[in-house]
Formats: structure tokens, C-alpha cells, sequence
């Protein structure tokens, strides 16, 4: 019986972790800084005035990401609707002001470089760990499904963990359906399943969905924690795994 205990909670009879990506396994604040800041130019160089309103929308202030904001935690799908919101305000139609938003989009895509980034330090070890330790393992993010592929395989973690989904089913977080999706492809039970996220909307997904616990990491970001999580830790070596 696999046990992880962290500060005075301890969760036992574990069969899988589930992770986020995005600030949370991969260090991908600064890359979606700039894609936010990208996205919303060059939108505003088309339609003058809404690149300031933007960028509050996606959760850029005072050029720092907001690690709850839309860009940080929100699908691709969500920010292009949060974007033609704005447009549509403008007085174009609905459907101009997608085919506006839309067209950036890929546009930036074409000269944002396509790199997986950084993961977090210990990140490689702590997830080879937790596989040797018979542990079934999973990411669940915001980004598209091919995205968390390419992560996976970029930084050689395909054989580590057997489910990797994004946010092109037909539900994204915090829907629990997803977490619990991820736990029927993993085939084990979500009472026996532990979350671990950098964001409320994580938090949220993993304990409607039934998890035995949901984890926030900050990653020395912020001591705030976050709504919904069991405990709070800063990198996961603070995890202590029993077998």
C-alpha cells in the first residue's frame, strides 16, 4: 500500500497522481506572458484600443502573468471567446470578430517558438520516483492533447505516465468529468487518485471528481493557497512517498 504524507496530512492507499502542466510540471510562465502580449498586439493593430483590455482579460497585469488568470488556466477555445467578446463590443459581427481572433491566433503560433519549456527542478526525478514506486500517472491540462504529447516526449517522460489528455474533448476543467475520465483510462478509482495543480480550477476538478486528495504547488510563486486544495507545498520533493 503506496502512502504520500506531506506537513501533518498523510493520504494512503494511492494508486495514481494526476498532474497539471502549465505551472505546475512545466515553467511556462514567461511563454505564456508573451503570448498573451503577442496575441493581444496584434489584434489591437487591427482593431486600435482593445489591446490594454486584453491583456487584463488573459490575466497580464503590469506584465506579469496572473498564474489563475485565462492565459494561464484557460483552454485555447476560452481565450479566443474571451478575445471576440471584446471585438464583438466594437460593433463587428460575432462572426467577424472570431475569424479576427482566430487568424492572430495562428498567427502568433507561426512565430512563437514551439519548443516545449523547462520543466521545474526535480521534476525528472520526482516523476521517475513516483512510477518506480508503482504509482500510475497522468497529466490533465489546459493545453491541447498534442501539446501534452509533445511535452511528454520532448522531455523523455512518455514511459512514465500511461494518460496524457488536454482541452479538445468535449469538457475541460474545472469540469471533474475530465479528472475522472483520465482516472477510467488509468483504471483506477478516484478515491485512490490524487491531484496535483497549480490553480484553484485544478483543485476545483480533482475534488468534485472525487479525488483521495488535491495538492497545490507554487513553486515559490506565491504562499497563497489555493481554494479547494488539502495541503499546499512549493516543489514536490516536500512529498513523502511510503510503499
Amino acid at each position: 500500500m503506496t502512502s504520500i504524507s506531506c506537513h501533518s496530512r498523510k493520504f494512503t492507499d494511492i494508486q495514481a497522481i494526476i498532474f497539471d502542466k502549465d505551472g505546475t510540471l512545466e515553467d511556462s510562465g514567461d511563454y505564456l506572458r508573451n503570448l498573451a502580449q503577442k496575441r493581444s498586439r496584434l489584434i489591437d493593430a487591427q482593431i486600435p484600443g482593445v489591446g490594454e483590455p486584453l491583456l487584463m482579460a488573459f490575466g497580464v497585469h503590469d506584465g506579469a502573468l496572473d498564474p489563475a488568470g485565462l492565459q494561464a488556466v484557460g483552454s485555447r477555445y476560452e481565450n479566443e471567446i474571451a478575445a471576440a467578446a471584446y471585438i464583438a463590443e466594437t460593433g463587428r459581427s460575432w462572426s467577424a470578430a472570431l475569424e479576427i481572433v482566430r487568424g492572430a491566433f495562428s498567427e502568433v503560433d507561426r512565430v512563437m517558438e514551439s519548443t516545449p519549456n523547462a520543466m521545474f527542478p526535480g521534476c525528472q526525478e520526482a516523476i521517475a520516483f513516483f512510477a518506480g514506486a508503482g504509482l500510475k500517472l497522468g497529466i490533465v491540462s489546459a493545453a491541447t492533447t498534442s501539446q501534452v504529447v509533445k511535452f511528454a516526449h520532448y522531455h523523455k517522460l512518455q514511459s512514465h505516465f500511461q494518460v496524457l489528455l488536454g482541452s479538445d474533448l468535449q469538457f475541460a476543467k474545472p469540469d471533474p468529468r475530465l479528472f475522472q475520465f483520465a482516472c477510467q483510462e488509468l483504471g483506477v478509482n478516484p478515491a485512490q487518485t490524487l491531484m496535483i495543480g497549480d490553480s484553484s480550477w485544478d483543485m476545483m476538478m480533482g475534488s468534485q471528481g472525487g479525488a483521495l486528495g488535491c495538492i497545490g504547488i507554487s513553486w515559490g510563486r506565491s504562499m497563497k493557497p489555493l481554494t479547494m486544495a488539502d495541503i499546499s507545498i512549493e516543489d514536490l520533493s516536500q512529498l513523502q512517498i511510503t510503499i
